[in-house]
């Protein structure tokens, strides 16, 4: 019998998984408990393999009930049958006005639009509950993302006019007015 020791996280069993996704297979859906720790590895594997995890990063990833959405936020998750592929947050920052945050994709299924799938259907769901004001932090680093948000209608803001961000990595700034 395996001890929880020696139980291979999920991430690492789909790493070497080369499958195809279908696109249309993916369903995106609200946060269910259970998914902490996918919401968690999810986004520790990108931030990782690009920057160090900070202590932010730890505070959310580590309680997202508590930090997102007892708050008054809402986390996604893009799926293919019980595995999660991807993830993104909409933070409250106050009232009107969501961070998009926490958005990963699990890297062997990056490219197959899974992550623009997410990005659209948190935008939606901003409208429908009535948001009108979007923001989020990146890297320039990440040009793919920070493509993919242009593409949908974020503009970028100057570092001067926005509050500091908890995140050292953090040097493009962008929003979206819904």
């Amino acid at each position: 019998m395996e001890t929880a020791a020696h139980t291979p996280s999920w991430i690492s069993l789909l790493a070497n998984e080369h499958a195809p996704c279908e696109l249309s297979s993916i369903q995106i859906r609200p946060f269910e408990p259970g998914d902490e720790v996918a919401f968690r590895e999810l986004n520790e594997a990108w931030i990782a393999r690009y920057f160090v995890l900070e202590d932010a990063d730890r505070k959310v990833l580590n309680d997202p009930v508590g930090n997102i959405l007892n708050l008054g936020g809402h986390i996604f998750m893009a799926v293919d049958g019980p595995v999660a592929l991807g993830c993104c947050a909409l933070a409250p920052m106050h009232p009107g006005t969501f961070e998009l945050a926490k958005m990963a994709v699990l890297e062997s299924q990056r490219g197959r639009g899974i992550g623009r799938k997410l990005l659209e259907y948190a935008v939606a769901y901003a409208r429908k509950i009535g948001a009108s004001y979007l923001y989020l932090e990146t890297n320039r680093s990440l040009a793919n993302a920070i493509h993919l948000y242009e593409s949908v209608g974020f503009q970028h803001v100057s570092p001067d006019q926005v509050i500091p961000s908890p995140y050292a990595r953090a040097n493009v700034f962008m929003e979206m007015k819904l």
